[in-house]
């Protein structure tokens, strides 16, 4: 006896879900736009809560088919309304009305019903099932439906939520959604029914189903046909796709430049002259691909392969100032002249939580430290070397070899990254040209040398310390030392970021070093940099920046110091495309004051895919 009680309980519960579809369906009929649904708290039906309430009584009045409960609301389709008596955990009945989907004081009893398997219609993104009400970010306790939607979830299954853990109950519902929130029910129904004993199938819960199908007959062979289509597209795609672990993403960047100078010419910082006449106009670019591989889905293997034009000297400021950082970082990375090669092969993994590790032969060490918000990526920011990373704090910013971690103990606001990178790391001997210094660098030890390989004389160890307590502020303490070409070096650094609003933010840098033995002699150089920039500016997406620093501060080189300005709009066409007017002004270039201002413009666009 209580074997069967229990499994008529059970049962009930799914059929009131089917009988609230039941009482909806022939008023949704009706309705050839999108519409909101109404739930109006109702009278609580008597004699379903007293059977409900008592134990003893439970056989007696428990309807044993979801005949038996849509005669209790009997549907009137001309008047678009419908009555539903309805048993859920907490005894609740509820009268629904329908509405068009333009009021705004609609409530939401969408989720009952569509949020199952509703396909991507407009702008909204695909759900994810979820398991639990709690998982829903915008359903409180207090929501006069939570009861009955807690149901639905955990115990039935029968809906699900948005990315981003968002139900959007007050959504608009449409026919094809029904039909998917009702296949879904059914689909739940039916396993109830089968889990039962044969006999509690009674022939009228058959007749309810058929009649369901029926009505929705159009909507449901029109989901199917779309399952259908995505299926066969997926097999496509799996039978033809490069990899079942690999990605491939790539980005282009082309820009033209032009500038001008004042005065009778440009000079080096040791005096040399550099130029006499302004410099012709250019075009320039640059072509990265990456192959981005995953094995265990948060790791990665990147190989990028990626060429450029002439390293540096296809713009105006690379070409009259290539020392002190007012080159385009675009242009300089990578080291090539229209050659294509390895930029970057590295692993990335993590060992355990917070805490990432990169390895690999061909890294970058601007890639890991000194990141900032608003000015360090060349492509979508600020373009210059001064400007997107502390200048003096990387002396090796070329190919190398060497390790990378990323800790954030404990999910926290603190964040701490090392690196050591070590230049031509794959040269056993002390002979060839080392390549992935700093352009100063080459300035201060213009006959460098000494042995290579991953323990050479030319590398670099850099630790920061990140305090981010939220996205509005952070602030990175910096240290960085090793040799250059046997050599000593260390150098601090600071870098912060400051958003007052979505719209307005500042930044800056700040550092000091101390490097020995260098051609002028041990010298101590200052940096540093500040800005603003502004979001959404004329456009929604747009960033916008202006930013002025002195690049390299040290009175052993020049009579004078170099002054960079710099300001850029980038404006977003798509999500793949974006085109930037940026000007530089240099002043004093080279820390010569001999120097007339240097003046060059440059229109960016880059393709990202």
């Amino acid at each position: 006896m209580m074997r069967t009680l229990m499994m008529r309980l059970n049962l009930v519960s799914g059929m009131s879900i089917l009988n609230f579809i039941v009482l909806s369906v022939p008023a949704l009929a009706e309705i050839s736009e999108p519409t909101n649904i109404r739930l109006e708290r109702a009278i609580i039906n008597k004699t379903i809560s007293a059977a409900i309430s008592t134990t003893s009584e439970a056989t007696k009045t428990i309807p044993g088919s979801v005949t038996q409960l849509s005669q209790l609301a009997p549907v009137s389709t001309s008047q678009n309304q419908a009555t539903l008596f309805a048993a859920s955990n907490n005894q609740s009945v509820f009268g629904i009305t329908t509405t068009p989907a333009d009021e705004s004081d609609s409530l939401p009893l969408s989720f009952i019903i569509v949020q199952k398997a509703q396909t991507n219609t407009g702008n909204d993104a695909p759900m994810a099932q979820v398991t639990s009400v709690s998982q829903l970010k915008d359903v409180q306790p207090t929501d006069w439906a939570f009861g009955a939607l807690q149901s639905l979830v955990e115990r039935y299954g029968c809906i699900a939520g948005y990315p981003e853990n968002l139900y959007r109950g007050n959504r608009a519902l449409t026919r094809y959604e029904f039909a998917a929130g009702l296949n879904a029910c059914l689909e739940r129904v039916n396993e109830l029914i089968a889990t039962a004993t044969s006999d509690l199938a009674h022939t009228e819960d058959v007749v309810t189903i058929q009649r369901l199908q029926k009505e929705f007959a159009v909507e449901l062979t029109t989901l199917r046909g779309r399952i259908d289509t995505l299926e066969t597209r997926t097999t496509e795609l799996e039978a033809n796709q490069f990899s079942t672990t690999t990605k491939l993403s790539g980005q282009v960047i082309m820009a033209v430049n032009s500038g001008t100078f004042a005065g009778e010419r440009i000079i080096s910082p040791t005096g040399e002259e550099i130029a006499r006449s302004d410099p012709n106009t250019t075009v320039l670019y640059r072509v990265a691909l990456d192959l981005d591989t995953s094995f265990f889905g948060t790791d990665q293997l990147k190989i990028r392969l990626d060429t450029g034009s002439y390293n540096g000297s296809d713009n105006t400021a690379g070409f009259l100032e290539p020392t002190f950082g007012s080159v385009l970082d675009y242009s300089i990375k990578p080291p090539t002249n229209n050659d294509i090669g390895l930029a970057r092969l590295y692993y990335t993994f993590k060992p355990f939580q917070n805490f990432t590790v990169s390895v690999g032969p061909n890294i970058r060490t601007t890639d890991y430290l000194d990141r900032n918000s608003y000015a360090y990526l060349s492509f979508q920011d600020f373009s210059t070397l001064a400007f997107v990373n502390n200048y003096i704090l990387f002396p090796v910013n070329g190919p190398s070899a060497g390790a990378a971690i990323d800790w954030k103990p404990g999910g926290g606001a603190l964040t701490v990254r090392a690196l050591y990178a070590a230049a031509e790391a794959a040269n056993p001997g002390n002979q060839g040209i080392i390549r992935s210094v700093a352009p100063f660098i080459q300035l201060l030890y213009p006959t460098g040398g000494g042995e290579q390989g991953l323990f050479g004389d030319t590398y670099q160890g850099t630790v920061e310390l990140e305090y981010a307590p939220s996205k509005l502020f952070a602030i990175r303490l910096q240290y960085s030392g090793g040799e250059l070409f046997n050599n000593r070096y260390d150098a601090f650094g600071a870098n912060f970021e400051l958003t007052f609003s979505p719209k307005l933010a500042v930044f800056g840098r700040y550092g000091y070093g101390n490097y020995n033995n260098t051609t002028f002699g041990d010298i101590k150089p200052n940096y540093w940099m500040a800005g603003v920039a502004f979001r959404d500016l004329f456009s929604p997406g747009a960033l916008a920046g202006i930013a002025v620093g002195q690049p390299f501060i040290a009175s052993e080189i020049g009579n004078t110091t170099q002054t960079n300005f710099e300001g850029f709009y980038n404006f977003r066409v798509s999500d793949n495309i974006q085109v930037s007017p940026l000007i530089q002004v240099i002043n004093n270039s080279a820390n010569q004051n001999a120097n007339g201002v240097i003046i060059t413009g440059t229109f960016r666009t880059v393709f990202s895919f």
